[in-house]
């Protein structure tokens, strides 16, 4: 039974006494990747999850598309959810996990500019109005509700233009992760590697003097990879047998979380404790806020400071996006590793041959 209020409240009615609190119980609770024991780390369970973007319904923003909706209330859930995968993705990226938010706190330059992205204006890299007018080429009116799947596709295409965080955000659809399309996404300068190579002969040195022609960031050994895998669990109802592999999902700690929820009502779920999933619900109105003159964000509102939604792991509607963060050390190896991906998600595949460019890549990357 879900444990969440109903989806239209304002944030003047979100206090903590209409949330049920978080269950005093001896079973492990997992929020994305951290592992906690509720009765003695409930403190720090809550200060986790409060640290987590928290993106829901908004109203007074400028008009969409210029004469479109000033308000998401009833359609953006699923893009407010997508904002949240992306959003916790960037704080892994320019922050680390283990970073945390309190209130009052004088906030991190790099904070300020995750949250700028989002901001509810055109010319945000993530906003509502983004991702709304970027649907419609996806084939979605704006104000037409959204499934998994189109706002992964959206969110690739968004995460093209931000430079700073330079993301390379990939969708595996058709049951299948290409492990060598990832090296190509990932690692930009493997191309002109591979063509140095030819020009002189093959060998290491070829491989670096091509990398050597391109950019500083260019020659990153490793592009951030969010990783989404739109999947289903089953026909009208998740299946049994893979409810404790959907559980692993939140074990590992490349989890960014899954989102899915119930038709027309999506939600983010970051974690699980016994039979029950944690998540943060988009369906609460607020307010837009407007930065300050000294483009400082006032940012209250976009934490949940009340004890998390949690929901039956049965009552999860089977078509979901499970979403991973491989960041600057985490590279090929532990995405090769990722059961979850190989138990349900797509498989991993390598085309039958090998390139002599990934031998000389191995090369480079267990000698640094």
């Amino acid at each position: 039974m879900a444990v969440c209020l109903a989806a239209t409240l304002t944030y003047d009615t979100l206090r903590f006494g209409e949330f049920e609190d978080f269950p005093e119980t001896s079973e492990p609770v997992w929020i994305l990747g951290k592992n906690y024991n509720a009765l003695t780390e409930k403190e720090d369970i809550l200060s986790d999850i409060t640290s987590r973007l928290w993106f829901t319904y908004r109203k007074n923003f400028p008009p969409i598309g210029g004469t479109g909706p000033t308000s998401d209330t009833g359609w953006g859930c699923m893009l407010r959810c997508g904002q949240m995968i992306l959003g916790e993705a960037l704080l892994c990226r320019h922050l680390g996990r283990d970073w945390r938010w309190a209130q009052g706190q004088k906030p991190r330059e790099e904070y300020i500019s995750i949250l700028n992205a989002f901001i509810d204006k055109k010319d945000s890299y993530y906003s509502i109005h983004q991702i709304a007018q970027m649907g419609v080429g996806e084939g979605k009116p704006i104000g037409q509700w959204y499934g998994p799947n189109t706002v992964a596709q959206v969110l690739k295409k968004l995460a093209v233009f931000d430079t700073w965080s330079r993301l390379v955000v990939h969708v595996a659809m058709d049951n299948t992760v290409v492990i060598e399309e990832i090296k190509r996404l990932c690692m930009p300068w493997l191309d002109a590697a591979e063509s140095a190579e030819a020009a002189v002969g093959g060998g290491v040195n070829g491989c670096l003097e091509g990398a050597c022609a391109l950019s500083e960031e260019e020659t990153a050994l490793w592009r951030p990879l969010v990783l989404l895998i739109p999947l289903r669990l089953g026909l009208s109802d998740i299946n049994e047998a893979y409810i404790e592999t959907l559980k692993q999902c939140f074990m590992l700690p490349q989890s960014l979380g899954v989102i899915g929820g119930k038709p027309n009502s999506a939600h983010y779920f970051i974690g699980y404790v016994g039979e029950e999933l944690i998540y943060l619900d988009p369906h609460t109105t607020q307010p837009a806020v407007e930065p300050c003159e000294d483009g400082q964000v006032p940012d209250d509102t976009y934490h949940c400071q009340h004890p998390p939604c949690r929901m039956h792991i049965c009552e999860l509607d089977p078509s979901i996006a499970a979403h991973r963060f491989y960041g600057l050390n985490d590279q090929l190896t532990e995405l090769l590793k990722d059961e979850f991906t190989q138990n349900v998600g797509p498989p991993t595949k390598h085309p039958d041959h090998i390139h002599d460019a990934s031998v000389c890549l191995d090369h480079i990357c267990t000698s640094i």
